[in-house]
This record gives C-alpha cells, sequence and structure tokens, in this order.
C-alpha cells in the first residue's frame, strides 16, 4: 500500500499552477494547493511527448504539473473538471513518428534512458547545435537521443491561432536555433525542446488548430510514469525491467487513465475523474493544437499553452475510470440530445402501440482502455455497466443505437458514448452534469 501525504494550508478559489513533476505521478509526495470544492485551477502547460522524450531526466515521457489537491476529495468519489479554456502559447513546434535507438534505454525508452557512453541512468543533457545528434550526455558528451524521427516536421502557427503550416528545411533550421523562444515552454520546465531536431519532411502543408488536453486526469494510487498512466501504454510497465514495473493487477487497480489524447478534450467539455488518492491530485499537460481521432502517427503536435479549469467534488461516484460529456458539437450523431421534434415522432408511435413510456436520456462517453482497441472498447462498456449497475450486453446495444465507439489513441483508448436513461445518471451523480451540458 502506498502512503498518502496529507494536505494542510488553507484552500484557495484560484490556484495559478507553473510547477511539472520529473515524469513520474507520485502519491507519496506533496501536491500543490488545495483548492476549494468549486474552485479554478490556471495553469501553464509544458509540451508533451517529443520534448520530454529526449530529454532523460524526464522519467514518464511527459512533463504534467504538479498534482493539485482538491478539498474534499476522498477515495471514491469524483472529480468533475470543467474545461473552461485551453489556449496555445507555442509559436511554433515539431513532431512525427518515432523509432525507439536501441542501447540507450532500459527495457522502455520512454522512462529509463541510459546513456551509451557512460552508462548513466536517466542523465542530464546538454544541447549543442541542432539536429538530430544534438542532445549530448552533459556527463561524457554522448549522443543519448532515446528516439529519433522517421517521418516528421516543424511547424509555425499564424497569429490568430488558426492553422499551423510546415516549414522548408531552412526554416526549420532557423527555428531549432531558438527553441525554447518560438515553443515558449514555460520556466520551470525542463524539457529539450523538440523543434531542436529540425525536421522537416513535410512541407507546406496546412492543418487547422483545435486545441485540446492530452493528459488530464487525477493522481494514480501507485508511482507512475505520467505517459503511462492508462490501459495501453501502461501494458508496457508490466513485467519491466525497471523501478516502475507493475502486474496487470496493480495497473489495473491503480491507473487512473489520465493520459487519454481524446481530441473531445477541450475547452467547453467536462470530465469527471475518479479520486484513487485523498484530494483527487488533479494533473494537466500535453496540450495538442490538432489531432485527428486516433492520433495514428503515434503523436501530434505538442505545444505549451495556458488552461483554466473549474473542479467540483461528486461525493461517492465509485467510478473505476474517466467519464466525459463532450461538447454538443463532439457527440456522435446517434448520440446527440433528442430534439422537441423526434420526441413528438415517437410519442406517436409510443401511442400508435400502446408503449406507456419513453425514456428520457442524454448523452453520456465512458472511457476505456488496454493493449489494444479490443481491449479499451470491452474496458470501456464494463465500468459503464458496472456504474448503472446492468448488463455489458444493454451497453452494446445502447452504444450501437443512441451512440458510438470512438477512438481516442491508437492502439487502446476509446470513447464509449450512448444516451443513457436520466436515472441511471442520477444514480451515480452524473445527471446535473448532463443536464447542465445539454439541456433537460
Amino acid at each position: 500500500m502506498v502512503h498518502k501525504a496529507k494536505q494542510v494550508g488553507e484552500a484557495k478559489e484560484l490556484l495559478l499552477v507553473n510547477e511539472f513533476i520529473d515524469g513520474v505521478l507520485d502519491p507519496e509526495k506533496p501536491m500543490l494547493g488545495p483548492v476549494k470544492d468549486g474552485g479554478h485551477i490556471v495553469a501553464h502547460t509544458a509540451p508533451g511527448c517529443w520534448g520530454p522524450m529526449i530529454t532523460p531526466c524526464i522519467k514518464g515521457g511527459h512533463e504534467v504539473t504538479k498534482p493539485v489537491y482538491v478539498e474534499g476529495a476522498e477515495v471514491g468519489d469524483a472529480i468533475a473538471i470543467r474545461i473552461k479554456s485551453v489556449e496555445v502559447t507555442s509559436r511554433a513546434t515539431a513532431s512525427g513518428n518515432d523509432r525507439p535507438v536501441e542501447g540507450r534505454f532500459l527495457g522502455d525508452p520512454f522512462i529509463a534512458v541510459k546513456c551509451p557512453g557512460c552508462g548513466t541512468l536517466y542523465p542530464e543533457t546538454v544541447i549543442e547545435g541542432i539536429g538530430q545528434e544534438a542532445i549530448r550526455c552533459a556527463e561524457c558528451g554522448q549522443n543519448v537521443t532515446p528516439f529519433e524521427f522517421t517521418n516528421g516536421y516543424t511547424m509555425f502557427f499564424d497569429e490568430q491561432g488558426d492553422v499551423g503550416v510546415t516549414l522548408t528545411k531552412e526554416a526549420a533550421e532557423d527555428v531549432a536555433r531558438s527553441g525554447r523562444e518560438y515553443m515558449q515552454t514555460p520556466d520551470n520546465s525542463v524539457q529539450n525542446p523538440i523543434v531542436t531536431f529540425a525536421p522537416h519532411d513535410l512541407v507546406g502543408v496546412i492543418a487547422r488548430t483545435r486545441p485540446f488536453l492530452g493528459q488530464l486526469g487525477t493522481t494514480p494510487s501507485r508511482p507512475t510514469p505520467d505517459s503511462h498512466n492508462a490501459g495501453d501504454f501502461g501494458s508496457f510497465l508490466v513485467g519491466a525491467p525497471h523501478e516502475y514495473a507493475c502486474t496487470d493487477e496493480e495497473l489495473e487497480t491503480h491507473r487512473t487513465d489520465g493520459h487519454m489524447d481524446i481530441n473531445r478534450v477541450r475547452a467547453g467539455a467536462v470530465l469527471v475523474c475518479p479520486v484513487k488518492v485523498p484530494g483527487g491530485g488533479v494533473y494537466l499537460g500535453d496540450m495538442h493544437a490538432m489531432q485527428g481521432d486516433g492520433e495514428i502517427a503515434g503523436h501530434t503536435t505538442d505545444v505549451a499553452g495556458v488552461v483554466h479549469l473549474q473542479v467540483h467534488v461528486i461525493k461517492g461516484a465509485g467510478l473505476a475510470g474517466p467519464v466525459l460529456f463532450p461538447n454538443t458539437d463532439d457527440l456522435p450523431y446517434t448520440a446527440k440530445p433528442i430534439t422537441v421534434a423526434e420526441r413528438r415522432s415517437a410519442e406517436k408511435v409510443a401511442r400508435q402501440w400502446n408503449i406507456p413510456e419513453l425514456e428520457e436520456s442524454l448523452p453520456v462517453s465512458f472511457v476505456g482502455s488496454g493493449p489494444t482497441l479490443n481491449d479499451a472498447t470491452g474496458n470501456g462498456m464494463q465500468r459503464a455497466a458496472d456504474a448503472f449497475g446492468v448488463t455489458v450486453e444493454e451497453i452494446m446495444n445502447r452504444a450501437t443505437i443512441t451512440g458510438a465507439i470512438e477512438i481516442g489513441r491508437h492502439p487502446g483508448v476509446v470513447t464509449v458514448t450512448f444516451l443513457a436513461p436520466v436515472d441511471y445518471l442520477k444514480k451515480v451523480g452524473l445527471h446535473e452534469l448532463a443536464a447542465g451540458q445539454y439541456g433537460e
């Protein structure tokens, strides 16, 4: 059992966050705050994925904020997080497909980087020049980059932040020479800016921006590398040769699925997260400028940004994983709230066939994760069935005719979305949130 330190101090209505972890979400370490139930968190977030991936002293593959203690949140509760705003501050970024470099890590290149020269684990680094050999061990000078691009790009954003354009070799190299300036990484961030690599395989591509949070959630009840706090990446921890190894049972018990990469986790949405340690430990990061369903390249446009959240405690919710209430525009067609006209048509059918009562329903999305998309889908349906006290078969039918299975991240994060009966939502304390998001 992991010891969880108690949080002390007066709870604040507004908490400003600009501190980051070393890549490991550890319930033994002190949290920031506390913030009041109903209070606000404003955070300056650091880019995720590629920057931390080429910074070996970051042990989790990402660089998320230090967790925040929410007043009144106890194990078994849930925390509803309203995403008030998500604003990109980076002017440029770089991304692409990755290839691990053998001989530079212990079991997992996202976590345990080992210098091939002096053998130091989690070595400090310096940047020498630009390109994919620029990240050097501060001790011996060896190239310690655990990842390289197989196909990559550098992107610059317009002044309004509406679009990004991929750059030429010359332009990418100009950006690389002033990496932290162009990426606007927060002052307390230690990551090496990924634009240093100056990738330029795609030139002149125009991409629409729609920023969202790839990482948003609550602290696991066991020390967990941040990028592995979900069932797909988390499966790499099972039997691993490094200090964060776990069993299948431990992964299922302790994870909170904060690393989702679901592009619907954006401004206007509400995410409800399980509480597995006192205070919950709300953390965030890995902002993306844009991403299609699945993040199929493995990575997308990681950016720094400013995020405004509001938190509310839901007592005794007993959720196993996150529940999302997306913006109406982000719902599948079949899961959008029933309109007045549609209900009137349904009432005619009900009268024709003597159906005594029509169901009152509202949309809900259960997050599921696992080593594969099939595993993730099964996990999400089981979580929904357990929460509502019904069978998985019922959830399967509801998701088929009043919803959809949508991919958050390939290979193993999905949302199981459907129209849920109002009585079901009331049972787990989610009706008020759903009604507030979509109307009665």
